[in-house]
């Protein structure tokens, strides 16, 4: 029986006395963390480093064969669950954006292409990456259990030099792109959406947030992202009401509230506009 909400973990559910980072091996999961393997969302990035193991992650549905050695990437409000054999070899790294930041800078994590694409969730490696991923997580488990003097320090320099190396997988933006004012509007916008969406759906209140007009927000979403800003809202709207569809046991009625529409009858309309069935349907056919 599905539960009325999802599970909700933060950092410190691995070690109270650690609620910025941690590091483990994977084969710790089904006897210390079952809670991951149940749908879940996170507070904090995760790293699943897989060296050899079998077992499926989930993420927002999307099913990912666990075919090693490869990195998974699940970041902080996802919905997550895996199922992994307790035979596994390989790390899980955990962090929050105000333990890289300390030392980075607020929103240092926008950097990394495999953080901003939707779509990215795993990275396969060849021989020399995984063997240059297995000395450096080697190291940080080392750093992270002896707890010498600068600790953090260290972790967060190794941090992001994996982050580095997940990058490069990915084609290098244009420099002067990358450092375009237009494109920092739309991360922040992203942003304030994540916060934002239960409460404000329209895209004045977000341009207003932003000192801009909502012609050029409008402008800034169809360059960038090939949708209007109201098409973005809405998908955010959408995207939340079909994780609480498929992984919890509320009503539409309690779905709608959840989501701060009008009526349940206002939700129905709109779930149907924007998926093409209602949210019925969607349940079903998603059980």
């Amino acid at each position: 029986m599905k539960s009325s909400e999802i599970a909700v973990l933060s950092a410190d559910m691995f070690d109270n006395t650690h609620d910025f980072f941690w590091i483990g091996p994977l084969a710790c999961i089904p006897e210390k963390y079952p809670l991951l393997e149940q749908p879940h969302r996170q507070l904090f990035y995760s790293l699943l480093c897989i060296e050899n193991a079998q077992g499926t992650a989930v993420i927002d549905g999307v099913s990912i064969r666990l075919n090693p050695p490869q990195v998974i990437c699940v970041k902080p409000d996802s919905v997550f669950s895996i199922d992994i054999h307790p035979a596994a070899t390989g790390n899980i790294i955990c962090f929050t954006e105000e333990f890289f930041s300390l030392r980075y800078n607020n929103n240092a994590l926008l950097q990394f292409s495999f953080l901003n694409k939707e779509c990215v969730n795993d990275i396969r490696l060849d021989h020399n990456q995984a063997t240059e991923w297995r000395t450096i997580t080697s190291f940080m488990l080392q750093e992270f259990h002896r707890r010498h003097k600068g600790v953090d320090s260290v972790l967060r320099s190794y941090l992001n030099i994996l982050l580095c190396n997940l990058d490069r997988h990915f084609p290098p933006g244009d420099p002067v792109e990358r450092k375009n004012n237009k494109e920092e509007k739309l991360r922040q916008f992203k942003t304030l959406l994540d916060e934002h969406y239960v409460r404000h759906k329209t895209p004045s209140f977000y341009a207003g947030q932003l000192n801009i007009t909502t012609n050029y927000l409008n402008k800034l979403c169809r360059t960038y992202k090939g949708s209007s800003s109201g098409e973005m809202i809405r998908k955010r709207v959408t995207i939340e009401a079909q994780r609480l569809l498929h992984y919890t046991g509320l009503s539409v009625a309690e779905i709608a509230k959840e989501l701060e529409f009008e009526s349940a009858s206002y939700f129905v309309t709109f779930f149907g506009k924007n998926t093409g069935m209602t949210p019925e349907n969607f349940r079903k056919h998603h059980q």
